[in-house]
């Protein structure tokens, strides 16, 4: 507001005093100085809003204590949005568990086609409750109702059964999954999904019995765990800070046994404390009339606090996080059977994103790396993997967004049958909104996204970026350490704790546990909270909000952002203080050399030579597929040609695959693992002699027509996916040439190249 001044008057205002950066900016025609009574009103509007603002904000607070109370209170919660039945209790195994598998029922309106293969989405038990694949309406559950798949949901209680190990929930999610076969006889094998945790968990599960799955999808699941960039990735680093694993032993110990969930979600929360201690909770006081629905559903999962046994997580973290074991195939079972992801038939689909510091993209996709030398081991081997990449996202938002749950899950659930019949190699699953004027067009894919696979080499995997030898040795070294003092006390200090520690005690620390006090000290049965409901409601009754251009509101905001850089900058810091300690100790030559890891072999994972068994299969196996190059069916024929034709870009879309499937649910006399075989069998023999497995082609479809219905079908799917590239319209007509050629000349060829090749059974 100005003052009065003189209509005659020359004199300008005067310029405004240097005022702090944190205090807002006054307009350019302002004069100085400000009104005061101006001033007044507007913090008198200011005050009463904030303090309406703060009585809906702790009665949001005090509802989430006693949502937390609720879920912590029910022996088996979850979150789950939709309705479900239990089928089959982890508590009636041989090795009782407290994991169960649920049949999921289909919302209202739903429709189930009985004939699409069932998806089975298992919960990470990583501290919190089950639920989150299935957290909202579109989520990973929903966008399978969508595609008319029936899904089943395998959860788990609060607390685990005593003597429960890691290794018997393996062995447990093996029944679950044979369950589900039983019920859908007639389908193809699930289609499974692993969120985070329960990732490599499902994975182990495949290793031992691939013939019970489809494809597999891992959403943010780490599964090479020492593996990062620097300036990034600070949780590796934890194990070696902490001087290794006996840290979990004494979390256990002092839990009687048991192992809190809570001190999870406490790592988590101080990766990004700015979120955790400010930005959360303050976003939900400024917006305190709309946020609280929302915040209220998310902390109803995060708040789920769960327990696990001792001997679980200890595990977990010896054989994994800190020993790095999997993809070492050091890992067996209990009566010897060894896990070798290379044991895997079905596709693993890997989901991961730049945005993830808790699974990022050299974690989720090391692997690769640590078992396979070229894409050719990885084709030898049988193996098909896709990886998908999100530019930002954050780990949760994997399994949680329903942003990604209309873009990339929707997209897996679309694709995930030709998925299980592409050839064996790399693959990344790439998706972009729709060209323009597609989306949501009826006579296209579903949905305003679309994907298309690209094939890779290991290189692209390489990019991401991977440790050094040096860094290995590092790890290696922290790996070592953590072996000895874990024994040392086990040796010394366990026995005494376990002997102060009793069920009373364990209860009282994780009731003290911070995490659990950021909730249980805001419930209604606090005597503090006990007049914020009728503060709450009395302030909706006669809400007050303040306008946006308020100038305290604007310091407010400005004071919120600078509280945030301020927090953004200390976890920087500190970030860049964890890894320079954890190289400066672990990257000591005397200490290494004292640990034992300074010399000898590097610690560098390189691919696991193959056994002479090995070797024998692999040659047997391409020596079948080149024997068989020259005969085929007609099926055969076309499977053929469209692989020829759809490699010349090394990509595939969408719109082609949906037109693919066609051409393979035509094939109503040959099962889907028959076509799988096909499509190998065809794959192989353009790789190992192109030539001869063109000029043979014609020999196998005799009949003109035939002939001409595969040319025309070629032609089909590669329209599909819009207009063909000048290398792959040559090759259509190179195609149309060889088929127009006649079978009898291409066949005296074949017979004058070689002995009369065998036809292949694939059954």
């Amino acid at each position: 507001m100005t003052m009065p001044t003189s209509a005659t008057s020359t004199k300008t205002a005067p310029a405004h005093p240097a005022l702090p950066s944190f205090f807002p900016a006054f307009p350019a025609n302002a004069a100085w100085p400000i009104d005061p009574f101006s001033l007044a009103q507007d913090f008198a509007e200011y005050w009463t809003d904030a303090v309406q603002r703060s009585a809906l904000f702790l009665d949001i607070l005090r509802q989430r204590g006693d949502e937390q109370a609720d879920m912590t209170s029910r022996p088996m919660a979850t979150v789950l949005t939709f309705e479900h039945e239990i089928i089959m209790s982890g508590g009636e195994l041989k090795r009782p568990i407290n994991f169960s598998l649920a049949r999921v029922i289909p919302p209202a309106g739903t429709t189930i086609d009985p004939s699409k293969r069932p998806i089975v989405i298992v919960d990470p038990r990583a501290g919190q409750g089950p639920g989150i694949g299935g957290f909202h309406y579109q989520s990973e559950i929903g966008d399978a109702f969508a595609a008319g798949h029936q899904v089943y949901f395998i959860g788990f209680s609060a607390n685990p059964v005593p003597g429960q190990t890691f290794l018997d929930v393996v062995e447990g999610q093996i029944k679950f999954f044979e369950r589900v076969g039983e019920l859908h006889p007639g389908c193809h094998r699930p289609f499974a999904v692993g969120n985070c945790q329960a990732g490599y968990q499902t994975l182990m599960v495949a290793m031992l019995r691939p013939d019970l799955f489809g494809p597999i999808l891992m959403p943010g699941s780490p599964m090479s765990y020492w593996q990062g960039v620097h300036g990034k990735n600070p949780m590796r680093y934890a194990g070696g800070l902490l001087g290794g694993s006996w840290a979990t032993a004494l979390a256990s110990d002092l839990g009687n046994g048991k192992f809190d969930g809570a001190y999870l979600i406490g790592n988590f929360d101080t990766l990004n404390p700015a979120n955790t201690f400010f930005k959360k909770l303050y976003d939900v006081y400024a917006k305190a009339d709309t946020e609280g629905p929302r915040f209220l559903t998310f902390e109803k999962w995060w708040g789920d606090l769960i327990l696990l046994n001792g001997e679980e997580i200890q595990y977990l973290v010896d054989n994994c996080f800190i020993g790095n074991k999997l993809t070492a195939n050091e890992l067996a079972t209990d009566d010897g059977r060894r896990f070798d992801i290379r044991s895997v038939t079905s596709p693993i689909i890997v989901f991961t994103s730049l945005g993830d510091n808790i699974s990022p993209p050299q974690q989720t996709l090391g692997w690769i790396l640590d078992l396979y030398g070229s894409v050719e081991d990885i084709r030898n081997q049988g193996q098909t993997i896709v990886y998908c990449v999100d530019p930002k996202v954050g780990h949760l938002a994997i399994f949680v967004s329903p942003k990604v749950a209309v873009r990339e899950d929707e997209v897996f659930m679309h694709m995930m049958n030709v998925i299980d019949v592409l050839p064996p190699g790399l693959y990344e699953l790439v998706v972009t909104p729709k060209p323009n004027g597609e989306a949501g067009a009826a006579d296209s894919v579903p949905g305003d996204f679309i994907g298309r696979i690209e094939a890779r080499t290991l290189d692209d995997i390489r990019h991401f970026g991977r440790n050094s030898p040096d860094d290995d040795r590092a790890f290696a070294s922290v790996a070592r350490l953590s072996e000895i003092t874990l024994s040392t006390y086990r040796t010394f200090a366990q026995p005494f704790m376990r002997a102060m520690t009793n069920e009373q005690m364990a209860e009282w620390l994780r009731a003290m546990n911070p995490v659990r006090l950021d909730y249980t000290l805001y419930s209604s049965d606090k005597p503090w909270m006990r007049f914020i409901p009728k503060a709450a409601e009395a302030a909706a009754a006669d809400r007050k909000p303040v306008s946006p251009d308020n100038p305290f509101l604007q310091l407010q905001e400005q004071m919120a952002s600078a509280i945030v850089s301020m927090l953004d900058a200390y976890r920087e810091a500190r970030d860049r203080m964890e890894e320079l300690m954890f190289f400066t100790i672990y990257g000591s030559h005397p200490f290494r050399a004292l640990l034992g890891t300074e010399s000898g072999p590097s610690p560098s994972r390189h691919p696991p030579a193959k056994t002479p068994a090995e070797q024998d299969r692999i040659a047997a196996m391409l020596a079948a597929y080149k024997d068989g190059i020259a005969s085929g069916t007609a099926f055969d024929a076309k499977i053929r040609g469209l692989l020829y034709v759809l490699a010349a870009d090394r990509v595939i879309d969408e719109r082609s695959m949906r037109a693919l499937c066609r051409v393979f649910s035509d094939a109503e006399d040959h099962e889907a693992e028959t076509i799988k075989s096909i499509v190998r069998a065809q794959f192989f023999a353009l790789q190992l002699d192109r030539e001869l497995a063109l000029q043979t082609l014609p020999s196998m479809v005799p009949d003109a027509e035939e002939r001409q219905s595969l040319l025309s079908e070629v032609t089909d799917v590669v329209a599909a996916g819009g207009p063909a590239s000048p290398e792959t319209q040559l090759r259509l007509q190179k195609l149309a040439d060889l088929l127009k050629s006649g079978a009898q000349q291409t066949a005296r060829a074949a017979r004058a190249n070689g002995p009369q090749p065998k036809q292949i059974d694939y059954h």
